[in-house]
């Protein structure tokens, strides 16, 4: 039977919640719970976490206790990611968190229409599905995934959409971080309103 997900953002999808280490872009090495929720419509053929696509997949779970279960830990940070997190009304939960005193973190395409109350938000914008501009305007932090050559030219299309205090970050897909991570670096150093995000969990082996 399909999730009956209601509106009002009580209820949603949970693939996983996990306490780590946050390892890539502005708050690289900054403890956080992270909150992977399930469904995703974009379909970035190099996406890690492909399981996370099918929201039928992902148990629906009270917002409510997932805000219990971030609130044990030291770190008053979480970070909401997915799929594509800004599918679901989020004001809810971002209202509990806060009123928890548990700053908000997205990491979201920009695809769908913001809901929520951030304190960070962090724009991937993939190609399959354009961000909205409303969501542009609003980041915090964007950060590019460099697959190939032509990534640098639609990293500056998208700079373009950010406000001017946005931070900008270009980062290696992972599995061509080895051909792309020297490329990166000239660019950088030519283009310094530009900065370098890795993705340093995975060279911490941890989640």
């Amino acid at each position: 039977m399909a999730h009956q997900i209601p509106d009002d953002g009580t209820l949603l999808p949970l693939m996983e919640e996990f306490y780590t280490i946050q390892g890539e872009g502005y708050n690289t090495g900054k403890a956080a719970y992270f909150i992977r929720l399930g469904g995703c419509d974009v379909g970035c053929h190099w996406c890690d976490v492909k399981e996370s696509w099918d929201a039928e997949l992902h148990p629906l779970t009270t917002a409510d206790r997932i805000v219990d279960n971030a609130a044990v830990h030291p770190s008053k940070a979480v970070v909401v990611t997915g799929g594509e997190p800004l599918i679901y009304n989020l004001d809810y939960l971002t209202a509990q968190l806060h009123q928890r005193g548990i700053k908000t973190f997205i990491e979201t395409s920009g695809a769908y229409p913001l809901s929520g109350d951030w304190d960070w938000i962090c724009l991937s914008p993939k190609k399959f599905k354009a961000p909205i501009p409303h969501v542009a305007e609003n980041a915090h932090e964007l950060k590019v995934i460099v697959f190939n050559k032509s990534d640098f030219e639609w990293a500056e299309y998208h700079a373009k959409m950010v406000s001017p205090d946005c931070k900008l970050y270009l980062q290696p897909e992972w599995s061509k971080s080895k051909e792309m991570i020297p490329l990166i670096v000239d660019y950088v150093m030519n283009n310094p309103q530009w900065e370098i995000s890795l993705q340093t969990h995975k060279y911490l082996n941890i989640p």
